[in-house]
């Protein structure tokens, strides 16, 4: 902590953008950035991993007002001894535009991290830098592999990582690297940058990369975009099952008094109460002061602070949103999202429903639905 606040330390922007309209209902309630992953805000995660490379000052580029955060903000800052500021835009800027808006922090440091918010992984930036020094050019971006190459924009590069071409949504197979959402920059970019609406994917990485100016890294381990719920049900079992490959201390252990049964890695947060006759994995999070009641049978699914589940409930692939109550007798599946504070009734069946905010469900919803 004292190299952090001698200013010496790289800065860092975390694209956050808007409200999170894709991880409604639960963005209805907090912005996507303090929503909880694992229970901890998902850009937590990312901060965390960024001081741990030796950032002192991280930027949150937003475009609405972010009183909600704030508090949250100043605590975390407070806790890891570094700045954290809010950079908002007045007009949506894009993916780079936001980068020329903080030029003022980004650019007292030689190099600086750029993040999109959404990214979940196990955030290896010290192999980032080593390799963006090696080659002392503008940029470095980390890569993913994935299995549907065609759905995204593929980089292309030779064998020491340089990129020669973005190749978008390919018909035929050309590699199946994509754009991570996670950069390093020398402060020289900022020249490239202007202050309007502009793609860093679309305008400035083609340019950078037609004069031999942007690397590409493989990231190594998991890799998910966690802004809508399918993928952040995906992204929270890769998660857990990462920190089962490291045997991390976090996981859930097994009751000493065998009163319920874990299968598979879990997170338990310590003011929660689990009933007799549980059975509670794979994949399952459960947040503060979270109720279970007796023989429910979890799989899957992340229960957010304060939700109570009553007994004998089957959920799996489903997120229960703060103070939400979960009936007994019910089954939940299908990639089902309760907001915050919503009643569902004994003996229902719901089926990817996605649920607003103080509802009360007292019939079952058999096909995905919104409820408004």
């Amino acid at each position: 902590p004292g190299k952090a606040m001698s200013g010496s330390g790289y800065k860092a922007l975390i694209l956050v953008g808007g409200f999170g309209t894709r991880l409604r209902p639960l963005t209805l309630s907090l912005p996507k950035p303090i929503v909880p992953f694992a229970n901890m805000p998902t850009v937590e995660h990312q901060i965390r991993a960024l001081v741990a490379a030796g950032v002192d000052h991280v930027v949150l580029a937003v475009n609405y007002r972010a009183e909600t955060m704030t508090e949250a903000m100043s605590n975390l800052a407070e806790e890891l001894n570094i700045k954290i500021s809010f950079s908002k835009e007045e007009e949506p800027l894009g993916t780079a535009g936001p980068i020329k808006l903080a030029e003022g922090i980004l650019g007292q440091s030689d190099m600086f991290f750029v993040l999109n918010s959404d990214v979940i992984c196990e955030f290896p930036f010290d192999k980032l830098i080593e390799k963006h020094t090696s080659h002392g050019k503008e940029g470095t971006i980390f890569v993913t592999k994935v299995k549907e190459p065609s759905k995204y924009g593929v980089v292309i590069t030779d064998s020491d990582g340089k990129i020669e071409r973005f190749v978008e949504k390919p018909q035929v197979f050309v590699g199946n690297r994509i754009n991570a959402g996670l950069y390093i920059f020398n402060k020289a970019i900022l020249d490239r940058i202007s202050l309007r609406p502009t793609s860093i994917e679309n305008e400035i990485f083609p340019t950078m990369a037609s004069s031999d100016n942007l690397y590409a890294l493989d990231l190594d381990g998991f890799w998910m975009d966690v802004g809508q719920p399918p993928d952040y049900l995906k992204g929270v079992n890769m998660y857990l099952n990462a920190l089962n490959s490291t045997k991390d201390k976090r996981l859930a252990k097994q009751p000493e008094d065998g009163e319920y049964e874990i299968k598979g890695p879990c997170l338990i947060d310590s003011t929660a109460t689990i009933a007799p006759g549980c059975v509670i994995g794979p994949n399952v999070v459960i947040g503060p002061n979270v109720q279970v009641g007796t023989g429910c049978r979890l799989q899957h699914c992340s229960f957010f602070e304060g939700s109570k589940v009553k007994s004998n409930a089957w959920v799996n692939d489903t997120i229960v949103g703060w103070n939400s109550t979960v009936g007994a007798w019910t089954r939940l599946e299908g990639v089902t999202v309760l907001g915050e504070d919503v009643n569902v009734k004994d003996e229902l069946h719901l089926n990817g429903a996605r649920v607003l905010p103080h509802k009360t469900i007292k019939a079952s919803v058999p096909e995905p639905a919104i409820i408004m």
